[in-house]
């Protein structure tokens, strides 16, 4: 692991990884600190396919790649030593037949996270206990909502109960429309009834399907900001428990994400003047993230992000951040 970097609990590093499954400063650290001493990214994602097996109505992510090979995978394995976190993302990840040999590859080096629709766990879950730091399923509430906007709500909580008897630790994500406002609340109720170590709310881009969304389903950073409280409040009152974080597209949120696709190619992301979103950084298959690092403009947003401290923010077991 990184030596900016602890598991929780542990003290060495100005930066844990906790029971929320996020990143937080330690002890006496500051975002100062913590920056000047990076040499690589908190936290990338990382596309083994584009593949997916659901048409979700705000997905960004719809052109399609050839899937990376094992190799391909193991050279940007490689190129990636210093980071903290892989997200082995898709598409949808669970599709690739040897995910679990990329989990086996990518677990000692990373703390890993797994967004999934979950519908493949029980091929998945056996090969990914105790290799991955949590596994992240993208559900938008209730059965009528995630089956409009989503896909198989049915599927999606029995792939979760998989993962659950197989002890391997949840988080849930929802894509915050305004259709499914009225929803959030049953959301972090089903957050918290599955011992999520966070609920995160991601307000969609205009890429890929959501191009068509109507334009009333994207709400105000006010409107974002005012549900977020609602929640929070809601959460005091029944003692949710999972972490709430909730990211507003701002000035102070451009670029933060480094999202590599599975020909290689590493991009700041959302970049909103930029095609696509997406501004190309370099290529992992032919040099190290720290050199993408060093020339990558938006270091300070990424590590604000991360860190908590330029989105919406509640701690894991309560309380307010």
């Amino acid at each position: 692991m990184p030596a900016a970097l602890s598991m929780s609990g542990q003290s060495s590093g100005p930066v844990v990884f906790t029971g929320g499954h996020h990143f937080q400063l330690a002890g006496g650290a500051s975002l100062d600190e913590v920056l000047g001493g990076l040499t690589a990214p908190l936290s990338v994602i990382l596309q083994v396919t584009k593949r997916c097996d659901f048409d979700c109505n705000f997905c960004s992510e719809i052109l399609q790649r050839p899937d990376p090979t094992l190799d391909q995978l193991d050279t940007m394995r490689a190129n990636l030593a210093g980071v903290g976190r892989v997200f082995l993302s898709g598409g949808e990840p669970l599709m690739r037949r040897d995910f679990g040999d990329i989990v086996d590859m990518y677990s000692p080096d990373f703390i890993l996270g797994i967004p999934t629709n979950a519908t493949r766990a029980l091929q998945h879950a056996p090969r990914m206990v105790g290799k991955v730091g949590y596994v992240n399923v993208g559900l938008e509430g209730p059965r009528a909502i995630t089956a409009r906007v989503r896909g198989d709500y049915d599927k999606v909580m029995a792939g979760i109960r998989v993962f659950q008897e197989h002890g391997l630790p949840l988080s849930l994500s929802c894509v915050v429309l305004r259709s499914d406002l009225h929803g959030l609340p049953f959301t972090y109720q089903i957050a918290d009834t599955i011992d999520a170590g966070k609920l995160k709310l991601i307000m969609p881009l205009r890429k890929g399907n959501a191009l068509d969304l109507a334009e009333h389903e994207f709400i105000s950073n006010a409107e974002a900001e005012a549900k977020f409280a609602e929640l929070r409040s809601m959460a005091a009152t029944y003692a949710w428990r999972p972490a709430l974080r909730l990211t507003a597209w701002t000035p102070e949120t451009e670029g933060h994400m480094i999202c590599i696709e599975p020909h290689g190619v590493a991009n700041a992301w959302p970049v909103y003047d930029a095609p696509d979103l997406f501004e190309p950084l370099g290529n992992v298959l032919e040099e190290s993230i720290s050199e993408i690092w060093a020339r990558y403009r938006f270091q300070r947003n990424h590590v604000a992000k991360y860190l908590g401290s330029s989105i919406y923010t509640t701690p894991h077991g309560g309380g307010h951040a």
